[in-house]
């Protein structure tokens, strides 16, 4: 399928959007170098006419998976479907599935919305800024519902991983699960998982929720010349991805964890009235070595 592009570009770095597939970023990349800062996506990724195969996007009206075929708000049951054929539990929101407009375009600036009624009425804005290496990315929700729903945010970046990719990123806890299920419990830090200090990327799968993230974190690529020194705000979780024997991972700043709308306490999510708002921003800035 044919995609429409939007370019942004500062003196440093350059930038595609797509905003038909899900406001997705197609690719950043270092302008004197073709250095890819986010996965590379060629031209067969972009005719997928999907955002996975792409380099980010936004998360929304909640972050991964949902359990027990939906979730309770006050007004009762709302029922989900799963919306992937390659998993069982509807993942990562509805605004991924569903073309955006584009507000606003300049070299640097990008304003995407989308007016969504999937599954309940929202509005989602994506506001996207590039200067001197810094690429700053602001989501937004209003819930335009008249029932209070719960709602959650998340971005999802796929980053290029070398054998010498090293992350650093300070939490206080992970989420695990029981055999064959969702995460339902928090758990120490098992070793090997653990960023307080700059490591390596572990070695097995990992698909896990970290909680107690101050916002922070560095993706140190050595052979490849540069690091992205990375701030949140609106969240105190990050997701990370790390499937095997794939070039590629993903550190994803969400509100919640895995499931949230079934843990006690729905940590990370908030209730929202008709017109209320909720925001997740992210920030990566390029540092040459």
């Amino acid at each position: 399928m044919a995609v429409t592009q939007l370019h942004l570009q500062d003196r440093l770095t350059r930038l595609t959007l797509a905003p038909e597939l899900g406001a997705s970023l197609v690719n950043w990349e270092v302008m004197a170098t073709g250095q890819a800062l986010l996965r590379h996506s060629d031209q067969a990724a972009l005719a997928s006419g999907t955002p996975r195969p792409l380099g980010c996007y936004p998360l929304a009206p909640w972050s991964n998976r949902i359990a027990e075929g939906g979730f309770v708000r006050p007004e009762g049951w709302l029922p989900l479907a799963p919306n992937t054929a390659h998993d069982p539990y509807p993942i990562h929101g509805t605004a991924w599935q569903q073309a955006w407009q584009v507000d606003h375009h300049s070299a640097r600036r990008a304003r995407l919305m989308l007016h969504s009624k999937l599954p309940f009425t929202y509005r989602a804005v994506l506001d996207v800024h590039l200067h001197d290496g810094c690429l700053r990315l602001d989501l937004h929700v209003t819930h335009l519902d008249e029932a209070a729903t719960w709602y959650g945010l998340g971005l999802h970046p796929y980053f290029p991983r070398h054998p010498d990719t090293r992350l650093r990123a300070t939490a206080r806890h992970v989420w695990l699960a029981e055999e064959g299920q969702l995460p339902s419990y928090q758990a120490e830090i098992p070793q090997g998982w653990t960023f307080d200090a700059p490591g390596p990327l572990p070695t097995t799968v990992v698909d896990h929720a970290f909680g107690g993230w101050p916002g922070h974190c560095v993706i140190e690529q050595p052979s490849a010349g540069y690091q992205l020194e990375c701030s949140a705000s609106g969240t105190e979780h990050f997701l990370l991805f790390c499937p095997q024997g794939k070039p590629f991972f993903c550190f994803e700043p969400v509100s919640h964890p895995i499931n949230a709308h079934h843990l006690p306490g729905r940590p990370g999510l908030r209730l929202l009235q008709q017109g209320e708002e909720m925001s997740l921003g992210f920030t990566m800035v390029y540092r040459a070595l």
